[in-house]
């Protein structure tokens, strides 16, 4: 996606990518990240939602209608508790229910290219993992764009279960170029599980970039699919069967020591 300050552009937008992604035969879609209002801090001061907004419940109404999992990326949430934000994930099931919110731990208060992000200025920071699963019972494992750079976070994921990691993102343009890739091979290929990364893409307002390369990668860190860098809709099937001989073949995860493993402290 393309999203903007135009909220009501970027939920059409979404509407017809889905449908697209449906109609193709997915079964699991995932938007990027806060797909429902990108640009400044006043544009997200003045777009964000509630959880009950029009943005979620556009997500539950397309879930039930087409019969799919849709992650809805992540939205800009308006916390009922405060004036702050927060950036938030949402599994709804085909049932048009509410199966997993996910609130994005790490923060991007970064300097990249010049631009200074600083999104603990408006927005909390969330404090909890979260796995959901799917209406066929497949684990899934929630994250969010900057969250990609931290590893403990996917191996938790990974432990708890989850078989598809999920990195909804607006990765920004320099850090698409070098980073994007390697980090998604990455975290598939030391959690032995799939990668699903949808990225925005272009320019978004007042004058950040994004990446696009929205991609799909197996455990085994074979990219399985990559959109190519316009608006659109990237797609896989995921053989589940594959993972499973990866982590019996290369049992990577079954030979771990934890009683090794000892957290510096502070760390």
């Amino acid at each position: 996606m393309n999203s903007t300050d135009d909220c009501a552009g970027n939920l059409a937008q979404a509407d017809r990518l889905t449908r697209a992604a449906a109609t193709a035969g997915a079964e699991v879609v995932l938007l990027p990240e806060k797909w429902n209002v990108l640009g400044s801090g006043e544009d997200l001061l003045a777009g964000a939602q509630p959880l009950g907004g029009a943005a979620v419940s556009w997500a539950r109404e397309i879930a039930g209608e087409l019969g799919i999992d849709l992650i809805a990326g992540s939205i800009v949430e308006r916390l009922a508790e405060s004036e702050r934000l927060a950036n938030t994930s949402v599994h709804v099931g085909p049932d048009g229910e509410i199966k997993a919110i996910y609130r994005k731990v790490h923060m991007f208060d970064v300097l990249v290219d010049g631009i200074r992000y600083d999104e603990s200025e408006h927005e909390e920071a969330g404090t909890e993992l979260v796995t959901s699963r799917t209406s066929g019972g497949v684990e899934l494992g929630m994250s969010i764009c900057y969250d990609v750079r931290f590893p403990e976070l996917y191996r938790i994921l990974t432990l708890r279960g989850a078989r598809i990691l999920l990195v909804p993102a607006a990765f920004t343009l320099a850090t698409t170029r070098d980073h994007w890739e390697t980090l998604l091979r990455a975290r598939a290929i030391e959690n032995q599980a799939f990668v699903v990364a949808a990225n925005q893409i272009g320019r978004h307002p007042p004058d950040y970039r994004s990446g696009g390369r929205s991609m799909i990668v197996d455990p085994w860190g074979l990219v399985l699919a990559q959109a190519s860098d316009t608006i659109g809709v990237a797609s896989a099937t995921l053989d589940l069967d594959r993972l499973e001989r990866i982590r019996a073949d290369l049992p990577a995860l079954a030979n771990r020591r934890p009683v090794a493993y000892v957290w510096p402290e502070g760390g």
